[in-house]
């Protein structure tokens, strides 16, 4: 008997019990705190997953449910793509949270370079199985701009101001806006997790699923945050950070986020270039007014908040600390030397 469950984000539990001959289903029970109608639209569902191969795809399960369903059926709390994520959390094909061992990396300064090197690197391990998934703290020393893996150097950077600042410019693996990053003025975490944990996810509905503990930490220390699609996160004073993501083809996974603490907005919009269009869907006229620090709206230290997003995410993924070794640092050494720190790959975009 495989056994697997999916719990719908704001929906209903789906439950998938499974038997396996020679590499195809050949029972299925699908059940649940879910409603649906007509009663009978259930057995339409398990008939539709009897036959499959186990290494059927998400979106075939799902059409195959949606094929088999009578066309007066109607699934309230859950859908075929529910369904879908519960049979191949059965088959092992996808996880949830805590089919995991989670480690956690506290906040040990590295230049930028090497910050943005080590998310290339955990995240290849975990892929490879030679890591656990592993949620780590940034922390860094120099005043900089980490700029997205397809933005323009010169469309996002004032190279001028940049240089009068200090300001050290990285590009980082993932896409997305640009991070001005002073020692202190924000806070940034990465996680490297294998892609399972979001199989059979839209990249929209990926974001919130794997922030929805730093929604819990927020509201800990008073800040009531949600998602504005697709990556920004907000409150009603304004936005505080945003996510980006990189899936690499070893089947490991980076999502990362960087949210503002005290950040010093006359200095970005000084070194950064954001233009009108930038903000022409924000409803709103000035760069300054994008970014409200976390610091006004908490009135907590930047370490107490370090402490409650470790705090939370512990326990509510029975997380362990963990210390980086010094091979794998090695390795962010040597690939921040031959790639994050050359003009080659920072000015990849011009």
């Amino acid at each position: 008997m495989h056994h697997g469950e999916y719990k719908v984000p704001g929906g209903k539990l789906v439950v998938a019990d499974l038997t396996v001959a020679d590499g195809i289903i050949a029972s299925a029970s699908i059940n649940g705190d879910f409603f649906l109608e007509p009663d009978e639209a259930l057995e339409d569902i398990d008939a539709a997953l009897v036959g499959l191969a186990v290494g059927t795809s998400h979106e075939d399960l799902a059409a195959a449910v949606t094929a088999k369903l009578r066309s007066d059926a109607v699934m309230f709390g859950f859908d075929a793509r529910a369904v879908a994520t519960a049979v191949r959390r059965a088959l092992g094909l996808a996880t949830g949270w805590t089919d995991h061992a989670w480690q956690v990396l506290g906040p040990t300064p590295y230049p930028i370079a090497v910050n943005a090197a080590l998310d290339e690197v955990l995240a290849r391990q975990v892929g490879a199985g030679l890591r656990p998934p592993t949620m780590r703290l940034w922390e860094w020393n120099e005043p900089a701009v980490v700029i997205g893996s397809f933005q323009s150097l010169k469309n996002e950077v004032d190279a001028e101001q940049a240089e009068r600042y200090g300001v050290k410019v990285v590009r980082r693996i993932s896409g997305g806006g640009a991070m001005f990053m002073e020692a202190g003025n924000c806070i940034t975490y990465s996680l490297y997790l294998p892609t399972s944990l979001v199989d059979g996810m839209s990249f929209a509905d990926s974001y919130p699923f794997l922030d929805a503990w730093v929604m819990e930490s927020l509201a800990r220390v008073g800040v009531e945050a949600h998602y504005v699609p697709l990556n920004d996160i907000a409150t009603e004073a304004g936005k505080i950070g945003g996510a980006a993501q990189k899936r690499l083809a070893g089947g490991g996974m980076l999502h990362h986020v960087t949210m503002s603490y005290d950040i010093d907005a006359d200095k970005m919009t000084q070194v950064l270039r954001i233009g009108r269009e930038k903000i022409s869907d924000k409803g709103i006229t000035s760069a300054k007014k994008r970014v409200d620090p976390l610091k006004r709206q908490t009135g907590r230290s930047r370490e107490q908040i370090l402490e409650t997003l470790t705090e939370v995410f512990t326990q509510r993924y029975g997380a362990t600390p963990a210390t980086l070794d010094a091979a794998t640092l090695a390795e962010a050494e040597a690939l921040a030397e031959s790639k994050f720190d050359t003009p080659e790959w920072t000015a990849r975009v011009p």
